[in-house]
Parts: structure tokens; sequence; C-alpha cells
């Protein structure tokens, strides 16, 4: 028989209740995007009661570890519910080569190393074949209603969601490496070669190069060089301060992103 918990929960002093009191969960994207993730796989209706736990604070603690996230949440029953959500974390070959390909490009390398969660590391996540972002979670509770997720795991999970905003580094955490562990790596990786700028001349007096004053400062031939990786699109959205603006509670920049990638497309032929 199916156990349907209409008492009201017993009050958690301290409990972790998240921020967010209406609307979506979750500031950033990653965030969001996790959020997303959850709400494609799970019961609205769970969702929505397990929601309303998280802003109550119902979420006593969770712990986090590579693949694993456990944590208390209090019913009303006097005992709290354990909630064990597991995901698949990568192996040790499988960070080696997520950490050589974050090492190799400058911009996601100088972002993590400054605490920041690039967007575009989500795309370099996909084409090595190891997705950020789970698409499936396997939620168990020891709560006797028959419904996965319940309202507890619902909770946890978005608490969790919040937790991802202060610290983006759970996320890769969850997936198997921890930021102590990423940084001490990537501090490790040879920083990518700087391109050249063929137009650099040195700083020297004007009377120590009046004989060769108007030759080239290299060979001619490396004019035509190019970077081999050109700067990304959107950077200009990544330079400025963000506006607080948002449409429909997304970022006005997240909602530009997307449109500065198609002007840097090449025009299509009729």
């Amino acid at each position: 028989m199916a156990f349907f918990d209409h008492a009201a929960p017993i009050k958690v002093d301290g409990g972790l209740a998240v921020r967010s009191k209406r609307g979506k969960i979750g500031e950033q994207w990653w965030s969001r995007r996790f959020v997303d993730v959850l709400e494609e796989v799970c019961d609205a209706g769970r969702l929505a009661r397990g929601r309303a736990y998280a802003r109550k604070g119902q979420v006593i603690d969770f712990v986090l570890t590579p693949g694993r996230v456990q944590a208390r949440v209090q019913g009303s029953r006097p005992t709290p519910y354990r909630v064990t959500v597991t995901i698949s974390h990568f192996d040790d070959a499988g960070w080696a080569e997520i950490t050589e390909q974050l090492g190799a490009r400058a911009l996601y390398r100088a972002a993590l190393l400054a605490g920041e969660m690039p967007h575009e590391i989500v795309d370099l996540f996909t084409e090595l074949g190891l997705p950020l972002f789970p698409d499936r979670l396997d939620i168990d509770c020891s709560c006797p209603d028959w419904g996965v997720p319940c309202k507890h795991g619902s909770a946890a999970l978005y608490v969790l969601a919040e937790a991802f905003d202060d610290d983006p580094f759970l996320v890769l955490a969850w997936r198997g490496r921890d930021r102590e562990r990423l940084l001490e790596a990537l501090r490790g990786t040879p920083a990518p070669e700087e391109t050249v700028d063929p137009l650099a001349i040195e700083d020297e007096p004007l009377d120590a190069r009046l004989a060769d004053f108007w030759s080239p400062a290299i060979s001619l031939g490396r004019l035509r060089e190019r970077p081999s990786r050109m700067a990304p699109p959107e950077l200009l959205l990544r330079a400025l301060d963000a506006p607080p603006v948002k449409v429909r509670h997304v970022p006005l920049t997240d909602v530009l992103r997307p449109h500065y990638r198609d002007l840097a497309l090449p025009p299509k032929d009729d």
C-alpha cells in the first residue's frame, strides 16, 4: 500500500533552507542546468512538495562524495529520513583526459584557477564523451513512500542545487574530482603557449636603430600566421559586468550568449 504523509513536518532548527522563496531555485547557469535535469526526470507534483520542504529548511545536512550525495531530511516522524542520490562518476583515466584538455585551453584554465566555472566547459566535457551533468539520478529514501523521488529526495536535490550556486566545484566533485585535486593538477600542467605578436618590437633608443629602423622585427612570412584558437564570440559578455536583468528568471547574458555565437558563424549560401 502506498504511504502518503499529510502531517506537517517537524520543524528543524538550523536546517538547510534554500534562499529562493518563490520561482526557480538556482541563480548560476550550472545550478539551473542541474535543476533542468532534475525537473525533466522527476514528477512535477513531488518536486513541488520537495521545494516546499527545501524552503522550510527540512534538510538537516548532506554529504557529497564522488558519485553520491547522502542527506538527512526531517519529515513528520521523529527520526529523520535518509536520502541517497547516486550518479556515475569518472575514473582517474577520464579525469586525466579532462585535466589535460582543460589545461591546454587558456580560457578554461585561467577561469578555473580563478575559481570560476566557464559556460563553455559543458561543451568540452561533451566532446570527450563525459557529460558534466547526469541524464539520470538514482534516488533512494528510507521513507515508506513508493514514489521516486519522494518529497524528501526532492528537497535534498534542491538544497544541493543551491549549494552548487555557492561552490561550482561541487559539480565537478560529484563527478569524481574535488577542487584541490583539480586545481593542483591544472597548476602542474604546462601553460598553453602564448601566440607570438609578429608586430612586437623591443623598446630601444632611436639612435641605436637608425640603420634598420624601417626593417620588420621578424620575417615578413610570420605576418601571415594566425592564432591557432580564436577568442570565443561571446568574450565581450564575460569581460563586462552582467546587468541585473533577467528574462523569465534567466540572466540576460545567458539569453544573449547563443545570439553572439550565431553572429560569429559564416553566412549561409542561398
